[in-house]
């Protein structure tokens, strides 16, 4: 579903060159639900819209759906779906009518267009507010809206960039539920960012990491855990003697990283479940009491820290260009 092939943007501020994107390489397949991650400014929102032909790239090639970004603008946006960051309904328009007119320019009748828009309605909590004016909705409220127009036509390939944000936990949980649905109904390939990591985690089946504009990791979640992450085991004892003794045998005995806390023994190792057992019988042979041990699973918040050396919401905002407007999803509807 979507191929590129040393994909780069570049952008123009104040008189100098910045490499949004650079060289970027991904195969995405039918079917797949794919997490985009990556600091503020890692080049994540200016891929997805040249993915959805909102600007081109500076060079490089990419195909999403079989039709090539930049020959085939028409084809491409016939086959997909994008809910961007910014508002996408007219904010003088009824929540209701804005669902149906995207519907209608995505070639649905205007029964089915109605039908599919009482579908999401219901589904996404907007019943009670779908015929007031977009310019009267809470944020969370248009923020729901965003997300109903993006999928209004079950498109083959949805582009989700930040699609939580601004919703609650029950909206979170919604916005989860039809995604499923999409994905179980119509075999729908998804290419999500977020921010939150445990969303990536528990949906996506791959989840590649950008820093800088390149491709840093792609692995599935449970992959990049084990490799760039590592289960913890943290063991504590009565007497600091006791802790740093233990510190130097665990070394010796699973030879990992081991960092000595006053009576805190810390250890960041793969396989922590199966290791401690053995671990706490080496320290027992040799007189070394422990008061309590605990084994941490890691996140993928130690994965992102891990890869990336910061938090996820660190770092500056990508840049823009007149090229991209922000009624993105209304755009490549038309």
């Amino acid at each position: 579903m979507i191929r590129t092939n040393g994909l780069t943007r570049h952008f123009t501020v104040k008189k100098e060159t910045v490499e949004a994107v650079r060289g970027l390489d991904l195969e995405v397949q039918q079917g797949e639900l794919v997490a985009l991650l990556g600091p503020n400014g890692a080049g994540k929102s200016t891929t997805l819209r040249m993915l959805t032909t909102l600007i081109p790239p500076t060079s490089g090639t990419a195909e999403v759906a079989g039709h090539d970004v930049v020959r085939e603008q028409s084809e491409v946006r016939s086959r997909i779906g994008y809910i961007g960051q910014g508002n996408g309904a007219g904010h003088t328009q009824r929540g209701r009518d804005e669902l149906i007119s995207q519907g209608r320019c995505y070639g649905l009748s205007r029964k089915e267009a109605r039908s599919r828009a009482s579908e999401l309605i219901a589904a996404l909590d907007l019943e009670a507010v779908a015929d007031r004016t977009v310019s009267t909705l809470s944020g969370g409220q248009r923020r729901r809206l965003d997300i109903a127009m993006g999928l209004i036509h079950a498109p083959d390939l949805l582009f989700l960039d930040e699609p939580s944000t601004g919703l609650d936990p029950q909206n979170r949980a919604n916005l989860q539920e039809q995604i499923a649905k999409l994905r179980a109904e119509y075999a729908t390939t998804i290419v999500l960012t977020t921010h939150y990591l445990d969303e990536a985690d528990s949906m996506a089946e791959r989840v590649i990491v950008v820093d800088h504009g390149r491709v840093i990791a792609d692995d599935t979640p449970s992959r990049l855990k084990e490799v760039h992450a590592g289960d913890g085991i943290t063991l504590t004892f009565d007497h600091e003697d006791d802790a740093r003794r233990a510190a130097d045998r665990s070394r010796r005995v699973i030879g990992a990283e081991v960092s000595q806390f006053g009576t805190t023994v810390e250890i960041r190792v793969l396989g922590a479940p199966q290791l401690l057992p053995e671990l706490l019988v080496n320290l027992a042979a040799d007189g070394v009491t422990v008061t309590s041990a605990q084994v941490a699973r890691p996140t993928m918040d130690d994965v992102f820290l891990n890869l990336t050396g910061r938090s996820l919401r660190e770092g500056g905002t990508e840049p823009t260009d007149t090229e991209t407007t922000v009624h993105e999803n209304q755009e490549i509807a038309a």
